[in-house]
């Protein structure tokens, strides 16, 4: 290993070179969300004297662990201090390397930038500067309180982009050339901020893997503070719930919601009518994202990563697709178009493509409407646990085959094929981020080409034909 030093706007960082890459880690890109500035929009990062030691990950911030035996993220001590960055490089002695920015996923309430599958090590030897990113999750990042801005943990993401732009240069990267990328929350997080105005020119490029569904209007937000502050036995004001620590609101976050909230997640980003005015595909639509290009796609059996241990007992597919607003044949156009399936196989098919299937093709069509330049692709490779489940795509996108993470999801050691069709991701994730061309056709509103993810990569018209034609005519947009 290897000292390096790079100088920031706030003061010299060192980092670590290893194996050709050099590392900074813990970087911070606005300051501690604590005291005065909690549930605050990120406030700039205080300056510092001499070289600050970048050599370890920051703190996560607050949340519960992420399943049962997990070891946990965040710990009571390790307190707010958590909006920090990390940074990867080939050449930080370099100019104009194509930089790409992840945003990680977690349903809005888990999640750090560092988590080992996030390491960037392996990409950034693709030639690009890569930026891990943590935002504030659960309540601190996306709770709603009177008077204070919604959507904190988005705004958080627009301040880390701002600190690339004013910083990445010192890296090797290239402000210019920026490509903002991340899964699930985080793949709705890169969607949400190419609509957004407040973001523009912050990024020239994005990708999107796996754009769930799931907004709150601020009535719902509202209902779901009073009953959070119910739970603890505080107003739902700021000052009631600044009152609590972290692990206090941690310990009440998934009580059960009633009323127009029941059923959903507590968490998610709020159409508050500034940052956000809608689901993503309304504010694409509307044309501001035109200039950005855009991946978006999914994973071809998602319900199995959002739920591992299967549907429910007993289900049936026409009480789901009546919960859903589908009409009275969607059932029959699903048995169809899956012919011998169970009513378990429809239900997981039904629920991909309600959760995540489908709002990620309206992304994608909203895009190409607007004139921007779009590609679609469904990731089919099947792992042997979870198939082509949610997450699948993430240990191939990093090329991290190793840990707890990719084990569950590709195998360990990783199924045949991993290594190959990572490289090949990567390639295209990495071509993209430098050039615009991730090496398949665009996506267009007449011939809907998408690119095929598997062991042999292919191209294709959309995969999901007959799942579109219910939803297209059904489900409110």
């Amino acid at each position: 290993m290897i000292d390096a030093v790079a100088k920031t706007r706030q003061g010299l960082v060192r980092g670590l070179g290893q194996d050709g890459i050099v590392s900074f880690k813990g970087i911070p890109f606005a300051a501690a969300p604590e005291g005065a500035l909690r549930f605050q929009p990120p406030a700039p990062p205080a300056d510092w004297d001499g070289v600050r030691d970048a050599t370890a990950f920051g703190a996560a911030p607050p949340q519960l662990p992420p399943a049962p035996g997990v070891p946990p993220i965040w710990r009571p001590g390790d307190g707010l201090d958590c909006l920090t960055l990390n940074v990867w490089s080939p050449d930080p002695g370099a100019a104009g390397l194509p930089v790409m920015v992840w945003l990680y996923g977690g349903a809005w309430k888990v999640g750090s930038s560092g988590m080992p599958q996030y390491d960037g090590a392996t990409l950034a030897r693709s030639g690009v500067v890569v930026v891990t990113v943590n935002y504030r999750v659960g309540f601190e990042g996306f709770g709603h309180l009177p008077g204070v801005p919604d959507n904190r943990g988005l705004r958080d993401q627009i301040a880390a982009l701002e600190w690339v732009r004013d910083n990445v240069a010192a890296f090797g990267g290239d402000p210019g050339n920026v490509t903002v990328f991340g899964q699930s929350a985080g793949a709705a997080s890169v969607a949400l901020l190419v609509a957004a105005p407040a973001a523009e020119g912050l990024f020239r490029r994005a990708i999107a893997q796996s754009i769930p569904a799931g907004y709150h209007s601020v009535a719902e937000a509202e209902q779901i503070t009073g009953t959070l502050a119910a739970a603890a036995g505080v107003a739902a004001t700021r000052e009631g719930f600044a009152a609590l620590a972290p692990e206090a609101i941690l310990a009440v976050q998934d009580v059960p919601l009633t009323g127009p909230a029941a059923g959903a997640s507590a968490f998610g980003p709020v159409v508050d009518g500034d940052l956000v005015t809608g689901p993503p595909w309304t504010g694409i639509r509307a044309g501001a994202a035109r200039d950005v290009d855009l991946i978006c796609g999914f994973t071809h059996e998602e319900y199995r990563g959002l739920a591992p241990g299967g549907p429910p007992p007993g289900v049936a597919p026409e009480a789901a697709a009546a919960s859903l607003g589908l009409g009275e044949d969607a059932v029959a156009v699903y048995r169809d178009a899956h012919p011998g399936s169970s009513d378990a196989d429809l239900f997981a098919v039904m629920m991909s493509d309600a959760l995540v299937r489908m709002p990620t093709t309206w992304v994608a069509e909203a895009h190409a409407r607007a004139g921007g330049r779009t590609w679609l692709y469904d990731f089919t490779w099947r792992g042997p646990l979870l198939g082509a489940g949610h997450g699948v795509d993430v240990p191939f996108t990093f090329g991290n085959g190793d840990g707890r993470f990719a084990a569950r999801l590709v195998g360990s050691p990783p199924a045949a094929g991993f290594a190959a069709l990572s490289e090949r991701i990567r390639t295209a994730w990495t071509s993209f981020a430098a050039t615009g061309d991730p090496g398949w056709p665009r996506f267009d509103l007449e011939h809907r080409r998408t690119r095929i993810w598997d062991t042999t990569p292919s191209e294709a018209a959309y995969p999901l034909a007959d799942s579109y034609r219910v939803w297209e005519r059904a489900a409110p947009r």
